[in-house]
């Protein structure tokens, strides 16, 4: 008798510790979803869905063949939040390698404000049939922490992605998911939430990309500190997406990778690039 009682107040007792801890994740995620309803309260839409437009021919006047530079993923690889074309992460990567190689760049943009990892076949999908990169440049992931899309699905679609391109004759350069944690106008804890989850993203991203074929920017080391170090420099109206500045930035780190992976796939085509990851410039 004595027995039972004890098992009985034991269960009595995990039932009331399970409980507890249920409430706690409850009330842990009713607050995390207050502060997601309140960052996306402060971060609005000042800026519109509608980047500047930046397709063209960047430096025309070098002569020679242009190189066909494309550009795929969400609003940073789209340029919202830059004011000008020439601002545009497009823009910049466009008329930076131009002046690098010393040949005009054809630039068309692909990438879709909003757009998550597998919005990338779409993307590809809309090109016209006869269309062949030079070189495609991959900025996706931000939206697949915010929407919580699980790890291995946005990883799986990047990773389809560059198989097609790099079917299709393009080098690939991916940089990978931003620092998260940077944005000052989330609370915490979800910032710190959104950090983590960026850098695991990244980091499988890399793996990925990679095991593809393609070449590897960490936007989270290369460009991350400044981000951090001066939000109101770097950060557009909104707070959210970057300034002129801070494409400018980013265009930085992703350019020396760019070039060398044209000039390995423009000319001598059959040799394969081997995999780059920049460092953090802090």
């Amino acid at each position: 008798m004595a027995r039972a009682t004890r098992v009985s107040a034991r269960l009595t007792l995990l039932a009331s510790v399970g409980g507890f801890a249920g409430a706690l994740i409850v009330g842990a995620r009713v607050g995390l979803a207050r502060q997601a309803a309140l960052a996306r309260r402060r971060i609005g839409k000042p800026l519109g869905e509608a980047p500047p437009e930046a397709d063209r021919v960047w430096r025309p006047g070098l002569g020679g063949e242009a190189v066909d530079l494309l550009l795929l993923g969400d609003s940073i690889a789209a340029g919202l939040g830059a004011q000008h074309r020439k601002e545009t992460l497009g823009g910049r990567l466009a008329k930076g390698l131009a002046g690098e190689l010393g040949r005009p760049v054809r630039l068309r943009t692909a990438a879709v404000v909003g757009a998550e990892s597998a919005d990338l076949a779409g993307q590809i999908a809309a090109l016209p049939k006869d269309y062949r990169a030079d070189v495609a440049v991959i900025v996706v992931g931000g939206n697949d922490v915010t929407h919580r899309v699980p790890v291995p699905a946005a990883t799986g679609h990047l990773a389809d992605a560059v198989r097609r391109l790099r079917a299709m004759g393009a080098a690939v350069v991916v940089g990978t998911c931003p620092d998260l944690g940077a944005l000052r106008s989330v609370p915490q804890p979800l910032r710190s939430i959104g950090s983590r989850a960026s850098q695991q993203l990244a980091e499988a991203q890399a793996d990925r990309a990679r095991a593809e074929g393609a070449q590897v920017v960490s936007l989270r080391r290369a460009v991350g500190p400044f981000f951090r170090i001066d939000p109101d420099g770097m950060f557009s109206l909104d707070r959210f997406h970057p300034s002129a500045l801070g494409y400018r930035r980013t265009a930085e780190a992703l350019l020396p990778v760019v070039r060398d992976a044209v000039r390995v796939s423009v000319d001598d085509p059959d040799v394969e690039g081997a995999a780059s990851d920049i460092p953090s410039p802090l």
